[in-house]
């Protein structure tokens, strides 16, 4: 019976589970630029030069290896249901195999089209745990430890393990270690490694063109597009982060530096969501890397962390709690995104430094994401479902599954304490010490109320003083919100007025 193998833009890569056991003689691989999918929101010339470029490259080199590919291009009207009718009519397939989607929505597009046509779903590889396996995991608890999962995982498939059963050097955890600061760094001489930015080919270039022709209007620019967009690319590029980078990852990937963009990062994310690279060859060439002490155990453990604890735990949560998640509120925020986070205009430098490098590049790492922007999204109020569609239109690695648990849970506490036991709340003491983001700012971090102050500090106290008896029995913030009742009445209202007077010319 001839087949058909459906690979969607972000199944690009050798865990595509629908191409196992499909025959090249036989069976026909099917690829489709969705007109909609591509304009559901705004997202990022970048995001959308790696999308499209990546999913060109991998259709050319199966074409190349022998396989007959049916590909839509992007164009006016193609969408999933028509391309699939087209592709019917034309190949005349008994079976669609497709690899479980990673998006609810597309899910649930693809449940709806398979009534029309033999489109069968098959559990995706793209993930360590299973979907089903980590919800069974989770049944019945009332919130989530990532730590617990993530102990799990590493126990599972050995990463880092003894054959006893205990972790390599008796610690799970080397966050001690990995949160050096920018004073730090300058102790050590400012240590830096060079990312070689990839230079684009035809095809990319090819596709650069149209976004630029066809999303004109989209934020950020399709020039000096520098990721890899195939296999063969992302290896070297994995291969390149090891050999320079991953030593000094541990130490420094809480630092913050202007005019530094990428640092010790690996900016895998982009490539390993897409699937041109799996979560097993990353863990496994870091781990290599320790073993020949190329790399010390607390930089590796902590690379480590981010694909087997946090990628796949906010995949768990993701599949776990939609589609209601998408809505939570947990702290009713109804404040409506500042405009400035399209443009980068603010006299806030974390912010406009962060914000600019975003809208050039289509990347900012963790900590920038979270303690700078995300912090100021927590601080300020901001809608949740506000929140959530920047990041998803902003980031070259965004995709639905990985962006609603980190945003809602994370980042703004939406969900009620699920995912994190406590807000990421933080004043200008944090982004102070991490970065050198504040010599170049109008604010003054050291300067608590007023016109002059740093607005991350009254913003922090007014945020804990307006949820003061939700945090009321949560022992994580037991601390601050000690400080803040110790502040005399007087303190408390220069708060309240200074953050009123800055949320209000927030609106303007």
């Amino acid at each position: 019976m001839k087949r058909t193998v459906w690979i969607l833009g972000d199944q690009l890569g050798p865990d595509n589970a629908a191409l196992a056991g499909a025959r090249k003689k036989d069976d026909v691989l099917l690829f489709v630029e969705s007109e909609r999918g591509s304009r559901k929101l705004k997202y990022h010339k970048q995001r959308l030069v790696l999308l499209f470029s990546a999913q060109r490259h991998f259709a050319g080199e199966m074409r190349r290896a022998g396989w007959t590919v049916d590909y839509h291009a992007l164009g006016s009207g193609v969408a999933w249901e028509s391309a699939l009718a087209a592709h019917v009519k034309k190949h005349k397939p008994g079976r669609i195999l497709l690899a479980q989607p990673n998006n609810y929505d597309e899910q649930a597009a693809v449940e709806k089209l398979a009534k029309r046509f033999p489109v069968e779903i098959v559990p995706t590889r793209q993930f360590l745990v299973p979907r089903e396996e980590f919800v069974a995991w989770a049944e019945g608890k009332k919130s989530l430890l990532m730590e617990t999962h993530y102990r799990r995982v590493r126990t599972e498939f050995g990463f880092l393990m003894e054959p006893d059963g205990k972790p390599v050097d008796g610690r799970w955890n080397f966050d001690e270690e990995n949160r050096k600061t920018f004073r730090d760094w300058t102790k050590a001489g400012r240590p830096q490694a060079e990312v070689v930015r990839v230079k684009p080919d035809r095809i990319t270039r090819e596709v650069m063109a149209l976004v630029e022709k066809e999303f004109a209007s989209n934020p950020g620019s399709a020039d000096d597009f520098w990721l890899p967009v195939d296999r063969e690319g992302a290896l070297r590029w994995l291969d390149d982060f090891i050999a320079t980078r991953l030593a000094g990852f541990g130490p420094w990937e809480d630092l913050m530096v202007e005019g530094e963009e990428l640092l010790f990062h690996s900016v895998i994310s982009p490539l390993i969501n897409l699937g041109l690279l799996t979560p097993r060859e990353c863990i496994g060439r870091a781990v290599a890397a320790y073993e020949k002490r190329l790399a010390p155990l607390a930089s590796v453990e902590g690379f480590v962390r981010q694909i087997a604890g946090w990628r796949e735990f906010v995949n768990g949560v993701y599949w776990l709690k939609m589609p209601e998640y998408a809505q939570v509120n947990g702290l009713d925020a109804q404040r409506p995104l500042p405009a400035f986070f399209y443009s980068g205009d603010t006299e806030m430098n974390c912010l406009r430094l962060c914000l600019r490098q975003v809208l050039a590049t289509g990347y900012n790492h963790h900590i920038q994401r979270l303690m700078v922007l995300g912090n100021f999204l927590l601080l300020a109020g901001v809608r949740p479902a506000e929140a959530l569609r920047w990041y998803l239109e902003m980031y070259v690695d965004a995709h639905d599954w990985v962006m609603a648990a980190n945003v809602l849970g994370m980042v703004l506490h939406a969900d009620g304490g699920f995912m994190a036991t406590k807000p990421y709340a933080a004043g200008s003491g944090y982004i102070s010490r991490m970065s050198n983001y504040c010599a170049g700012c109008r604010f003054k971090p050291e300067i608590k109320t007023g016109a002059e102050a740093c607005p991350f500090n009254y913003l922090y106290w007014d945020f804990y003083a307006r949820h003061e008896k939700r945090f009321a029995r949560n022992p994580r913030v037991g601390m601050a919100l000690k400080t803040l009742a110790k502040k005399t009445p007087a303190e408390r209202k220069a708060i309240a007025d200074s953050a009123r007077t800055f949320l209000r010319e927030l609106g303007k």
